[in-house]
């Protein structure tokens, strides 16, 4: 049951087949079973389960809540059962979640068969059970948990790709919304103008589900949409010979992995066998989108981040010796080196002296960074085709070697100027690696047509039949779930 669809699970309810407590309770207990991933922070399970009987209860008497705001409570009201926190970078300030203050997380993948066999065919020299792989970030807790089937979906935050970027490590659907189409009300800001929350999921259909709750104008929110949204459900697409599929060229980096561009390669290969045009596009702001990028996201963390000063809410110190002294040390408490960096950079680009020279410059190119997505989307463009990272997970060990700020260069270089545009985008994972491991491409769309990536991104979903993972449980090396082996294209 917990390797099904949202869709399956809810016919299954509807039909008696399993009950929401039954099936809450299988979900909590394999939460307790896969413990050694560290995705979840927090479990309410008393909460999990009492939401669970409140939904039993609905379903026998077919009540169903009013449609509300924010994106939990939205949910909520729609009948879901919270499952619990997960786990992040601290305040979503990483590629890897591995920079939170609760430990790292670690992909299911590490712990999967097919890596297993593979590790098993190349003989290698550390401690497998020490050098598991990471999730990728920030939003890595919520990817780990929905692989590793403890929860059907989950929510995230993308500023730079930090729900897309773990998704591709983890094999799953991370879809980032256009700019406004869901609400940011609730959410820790990091760069206000560019943070959407997003979608993790085990397939399009999935995301769609939960993109329909949440979509949709908010009072609290003055920059969501004012119209009505459209159902957002993907149309069933059978002919692509319409579509118009666009490979950015600056994409092609000298850092990409042999093995993404091969399966990069073989997608468009794949859209052009059934009769799509697919064509090179340029997006020639493309090598300043990282710096500019940047700059404008530590500018805007050094403001949102001045209100945790100890005076009105969150952690103080208890250093009373004066209000600078308690203010410096509750912030040197209560943040860390990743975080009190990007403090500093802020600063730093918005000093009086180089405010103009840095912040206002970087916001000329990320105008720029955004018409060059216009112009090739008026181009007659419908989706464009591109890597979501430049390799598969890499182990923590091998990770750590770079620092957080290196490692967010690097792994946001396809994602972030998404994020800087505006515009919806999703990962699909597609194929396994050499090393049995996940490999995502990323579609974007144009602004406010989520439903066409979508539809876009369903229908190549179906062409590649994603195998599912094997998960295996580090402690006894017990199968949690048999799981029938799908095929995947060969890289």
């Amino acid at each position: 049951m917990l390797g099904r669809t949202l869709r399956e699970v809810s016919a299954a309810l509807k039909q008696g087949q399993i009950t929401p407590t039954e099936l809450c309770q299988k979900c909590l207990s394999l939460i307790r079973k896969t413990k050694f991933l560290n995705a979840y922070i927090t479990v309410s399970e008393e909460v999990a389960l009492k939401q669970a009987e409140e939904s039993e209860k609905r379903y026998k008497e077919g009540y169903v809540p009013p449609y509300n705001a924010t994106v939990v409570q939205k949910l909520l009201d729609q009948g879901a059962v919270l499952m619990g926190k997960t786990n992040l970078d601290e305040f979503a300030m990483g590629s890897g979640s591995t920079d939170g203050i609760f430990g790292p997380v670690k992909n299911p993948w590490s712990f999967s068969r097919q890596y297993g066999e593979k590790r098993q065919q190349t003989p290698c020299g550390e401690n497998k059970d020490s050098n598991w792989l990471i999730t990728g970030g920030s939003s890595g807790g919520s990817a780990a948990a929905v692989a590793a089937f403890t929860c059907f979906a989950a929510l995230g935050s993308d500023t730079g790709g930090s729900t897309r970027n773990p998704a591709a490590h983890c094999g799953l659907v991370g879809f980032k919304p256009s700019y406004g189409l869901v609400s940011r009300h609730g959410l820790i800001p990091l760069v206000n103008s560019m943070d959407v929350p997003g979608i993790l999921t085990r397939c399009v259909d999935d995301t769609a589900i939960v993109l329909d709750v949440l979509a949709g104008h908010d009072p609290k929110d003055s920059t969501t949409v004012q119209d009505p949204v459209k159902p957002l459900m993907p149309s069933s697409l059978t002919d692509v010979s319409k579509l118009c599929i666009g490979i950015p060229k600056e994409y092609l980096v000298p850092e990409l992995s042999s093995e993404v561009q091969s399966v990069w390669s073989k997608a468009a290969d794949l859209f052009e066998s059934e009769g799509a045009k697919v064509i090179e596009v340029s997006l020639p702001h493309t090598c300043y989108s990282i710096v500019c990028y940047h700059v404008l996201c530590t500018a805007e963390v050094a403001s949102n981040m001045a209100r945790f000063d100890g005076l009105e809410y969150g952690h103080r110190c208890n250093t009373n010796m004066s209000t600078e002294a308690m203010y410096a040390t509750t912030r040197r408490e209560g943040f860390n080196d990743v975080v009190r960096g990007r403090i500093l950079s802020g600063n730093f680009f918005l000093l009086k002296e180089n405010y103009e020279n840095y912040f206002i410059k970087a916001q000329k190119v990320r105008r720029l960074i955004a018409n060059d997505f216009v112009n090739v989307f008026n181009s007659g463009v419908d989706v464009l085709l591109t890597p979501t990272t430049l390799s598969e997970a890499v182990p923590y060990l091998e990770f750590i070697k770079e620092d957080n700020r290196t490692r967010s260069a690097q792994d946001d270089i396809f994602t972030q100027a998404v994020n800087m545009a505006g515009l919806p985008a999703v990962n699909i994972p597609v194929a396994l690696s050499h090393q049995g491991l996940p490999v995502g491409l990323q579609f974007i769309g144009p602004a406010f047509c989520d439903k066409q990536v979508l539809t876009v991104a369903k229908w190549f979903e179906k062409q590649v039949q994603f195998p599912v993972i094997q998960l295996e449980l580090m402690e006894d090396h017990s199968s949690v779930l048999n799981n029938e082996k799908l095929p995947s294209v060969s890289l």
